[in-house]
């Protein structure tokens, strides 16, 4: 049988995540398409880490969960520096968190079994196989069997009979469970001599990306610390609060810029004269961010916890206060540059003057849709693996704001304003008498101030 999945690409991409690769499907497929496929990181893939002394060895693995029977490449019959793991006693479970992985993705998982080498295997323990499970978060329990390894003599070591399989499944989770579990049961010796398995790949063809869900409801943030979901955000946020602690790692695949709705900026103004008008206005406005962790702490109805603060709260004060305290958003201001060569923006805001021409009977106003983008991604520890997975809504630089300058009919409530009378007081007493001149002296006309045209002079009278 082919080789099973072979990853042709493992550059990390500037933002922290694999890019998409062409790889060779298992089984004689043809390859996928680097625009549909995308290389999933199962992380000691080849059980190399820690590094293993002598042929054997029963340390636990890096980045997986679980009791295993580590062995050797020399020992495990291979020549290509993989190691295998035996999936020790019945029902055993070794596993791992698929990273990156969205809700909806349907993962290819590429790996290779073998009866176990352990020369504590009798004879009859693995002339017709070893049985044991594969299984993924969302997928079906897949029954399997290793190759069998007829001729065996109990005290001597096996040689490895490696085959390569396949196992497809749809998540129905965000970082799906990948899971082998060994089904030995007639043995008495299963912590060594049961089914082993390496070479472990993936590759993904993600969800399509859901444009419709709106900033207001960015969905719910997860954290997780290795293989285990955590209950609450906290220790992730509380983990990244310091300069270098994290690093946030966005998701192209999930990140995009759009344009929001349109909204009305200031007053309609309604021409209710004979004349067309030139009507000078000044706008402004303003554009905040959202996040999806402030969202999850106000869906729980819980205060927000100070590690966990944005600058996502629209009062630019406290905004501006916040990018200068919080680390959070300074990682994430900084891995948003750095994958995109252009620097975050939290909010805006914009003051113009447009003048308008108004038509008599009609209608003038202004609509702006804003520019904005879409970060999905992951706050990344280092130290802990904390990880926390974040969306960020905000303005965007990329693309100007859209301003459009309106005019139209009037609507029939301002028809009816503009026919109506001109707003007036009663007259009770006298409404019919003609008007007249009604000068009844009540003011009185001061003395000239200015000095005398002539100068002042005596004359005699007669």
């Amino acid at each position: 049988m082919p080789r099973p999945l072979r990853p042709t690409l493992r550059t990390l991409a500037a933002a922290g995540l694999l890019l998409p690769s062409l790889l060779a499907a298992a089984g004689g497929a043809a390859a996928a398409s680097a625009a549909t496929q995308n290389e999933v990181p199962v992380l000691n893939g080849d059980f190399t880490d820690p590094a293993i002394k002598g042929d054997q060895s029963t340390v636990g693995l890096s980045h997986w969960t679980g009791l295993n029977q580590r062995f050797s490449a020399a020992a495990s019959g291979r020549t290509d520096g993989a190691n295998g793991v035996g999936l020790s006693k019945a029902d055993n479970t070794l596993w791992q968190r698929l990273r990156g992985v969205r809700t909806g993705s349907t993962v290819t998982v590429a790996f290779e079994d073998s009866p176990a080498v352990a020369k504590e295997c009798a004879p009859q323990d693995v002339a017709d196989g070893q049985p044991y499970t594969v299984h993924g978060s969302g997928g079906t329990v897949q029954q399997m069997t290793t190759a069998p390894d007829p001729g065996r003599t109990k005290g001597k070591p096996g040689t490895g009979h490696w085959t390569a399989r396949t196992y497809v499944f749809t998540a129905d989770e965000n970082e799906p469970v990948l899971s082998f579990t060994s089904k030995v049961t007639d043995t008495r010796a299963q912590v060594p001599c049961s089914p082993m398995i390496t070479r472990v790949r993936a590759v993904e063809v993600p969800v399509p990306v859901d444009k419709t869900i709106d900033k207001y409801a960015l969905g719910t943030a997860e954290a997780y610390k290795d293989n285990e979901k955590e209950a609450w955000l906290h220790n992730a946020a509380a983990a990244c609060n310091g300069e270098n602690a994290c690093t946030f790692q966005p998701d192209p695949r999930h990140s995009f810029r759009y344009y929001d709705k349109a909204r009305v900026v200031g007053e309609a103004f309604v021409n209710c004269t004979r004349n067309a008008l030139d009507h000078s206005r000044t706008l402004s406005y303003t554009e905040r961010a959202h996040d999806s962790v402030s969202q999850t702490y106000a869906a729980a109805n819980l205060r927000l916890d100070e590690v966990a603060r944005l600058p996502t709260t629209g009062d630019r004060t406290e905004d501006k206060k916040r990018l200068k305290d919080r680390p959070m958003a300074a990682q994430f201001a900084l891995a948003y540059e750095i994958a995109w060569q252009r620097p975050f923006q939290w909010f805006s805001s914009d003051q113009r003057t447009v003048v308008e021409r108004i038509q008599p009977g009609e209608v003038s106003w202004v609509e702006i849709q804003p520019s904005r983008e879409r970060v999905e991604g992951w706050f990344v520890s280092g130290k802990d693996d904390y990880r926390l997975h974040t969306v960020i809504d905000a303005p965007s630089r990329a693309v100007p704001d859209r301003i459009f300058q309106r005019t139209g009919p009037m609507a029939e409530a301002e028809k009816q304003r503009c026919a109506a009378a001109r707003p007036m007081t009663t007259t009770p007493v006298g409404g019919d008498t003609p008007a007249a001149s009604a000068d009844k002296g009540l003011l009185e006309i001061p003395p000239p101030t200015g000095p005398s045209v002539r100068p002042g002079r005596s004359v005699p009278l007669p």
